[in-house]
């Protein structure tokens, strides 16, 4: 979905795949068939966007053969979807029985990490609109908080100059800019912004917009973290950090951790196949919402699972919806979008879709609600 700006540019809308994930090209090709197909004809528009995953083995299969890339470039076009970014965050754990933190493995340090990278750069590439301005690609905030070192900094630093430089190679060579968005997230070594803002300072751009490496923006992950939204853009601002993408959801809040079914509706939201990070209004935090029973239950309790926005959570809980709101308004309300790229990213409901058509009606009432909210903001669908 495409809106004009006030300022005359592009903000793209669209919802990220990895709520239906794909390992194989065919599996790949039968979601964008079966439900990102679905998904843009209830929505009725020309053209939707669909940011998509690759694990590493399907992203190498689609940088080195240009068959299977046409292959996949065809199913875009029957079902008039675009793809403008990439979520380069998970690398290839959805199949196994209990990720955890493995996650966000192979981290920034493991060469893994980087070649994958570069093969998403090469086929996003490829697969971007003539007519968009820039690609973007979400990524790991570095890793896993522990084991964390000088020299494991070292690495990753090394590993980020590496990706500069083919992403200005890739600029000249396909006049195609690809951006790299940089997630922060509860648990690992960027966990909060001004961690993030810190880390990718070396990387500004003295005039906003330009850099090619800068923030991805969850609204989630900054709500889990009871970051103010105020406070989190005046330190991307300070320390010239472009936010390249932001990616769009909300988190469970329990207001009263002492209400023990709530904590049990709380508890069953999500999977325990993923990290289900916990944070507590003022105070600590647990690494998953099974070790709740370290917290003090003193105040509010934030989880991390992202919610869609349009549906209200199960009752006692609420919705951080504010805190989206919040961001939509500073990333896009002003004189100037602070960027182009919004991306649903809902994979918790509270009653999981058994099929696809199901999938895709959920998936077209959240991105019905962000639309109705950016144009609230004085955006006009195109």
């Amino acid at each position: 979905m495409r809106f004009r700006h006030r300022d005359g540019s592009t903000v793209q809308l669209g919802y990220c795949a990895t709520v239906h994930p794909a390992a194989e090209l065919d599996e790949l090709v039968a979601t964008l068939d079966g439900c990102a197909g679905t998904v843009r004809s209830r929505l009725d528009v020309p053209v939707l966007g669909v940011g998509l995953w690759f694990p590493h083995r399907l992203a190498d299969r689609l940088a080195n053969s240009p068959a299977s890339l046409s292959k996949l470039r065809r199913a875009l076009h029957r079902n008039q979807l675009e793809v403008v970014t990439l979520n380069g965050t998970p690398h290839a754990h959805f199949t196994d029985q209990v990720v955890g933190s493995k996650f966000y493995c192979p981290d920034w340090t493991d060469p893994a990490r980087l070649r994958y990278t570069l093969d998403l750069i090469d086929v996003l590439a490829d697969l971007l609109p003539a007519d968009v301005p820039y690609g973007s690609i979400s990524t790991v905030p570095l890793a896993w908080r522990v084991p964390w070192s000088k020299a494991r900094n070292r690495a990753a630093r090394e590993a980020f100059d590496r990706v500069e430089q083919h992403l200005a190679r890739t600029e000249a060579r396909t006049g195609r800019r690809i951006r790299i968005a940089v997630e922060t997230e509860p648990g690992c070594v960027l966990e909060m912004i001004g961690q993030a803002a810190a880390w990718l300072d070396r990387y500004s751009s003295p005039d906003g917009g330009t850099s090619r490496i800068g923030l991805g923006l969850d609204t989630c992950h900054l709500a889990v973290q009871f970051e103010e939204p105020a406070g989190s853009f005046e330190l991307l601002w300070r320390a010239g950090v472009d936010v390249v993408k932001a990616q769009l959801s909300v988190a469970p809040t329990l207001v009263d951790p002492s209400d023990v079914p709530g904590r049990y509706v709380l508890s069953q939201l999500g999977t325990a196949k993923y990290l289900r990070q916990l944070r507590e209004w003022g105070g600590p935090g647990v690494d998953d919402v099974e070790q709740a029973y370290e917290l003090s239950g003193h105040a509010a309790w934030r989880m991390h699972a992202h919610l869609a926005a349009h549906a209200a959570p199960p009752a006692p809980l609420s919705a951080t919806t504010g805190v989206l709101d919040d961001c939509l308004t500073r990333l896009v309300g002003g004189g100037h979008p602070l960027t182009h790229h919004l991306e649903s990213e809902v994979y918790v409901w509270p009653r999981a879709p058994k099929t696809q058509q199901a999938l895709a009606k959920r998936i077209a009432k959240e991105l019905s609600w962000l639309r109705d909210r950016l144009t609230a903001l004085g955006l006009d669908e195109v």
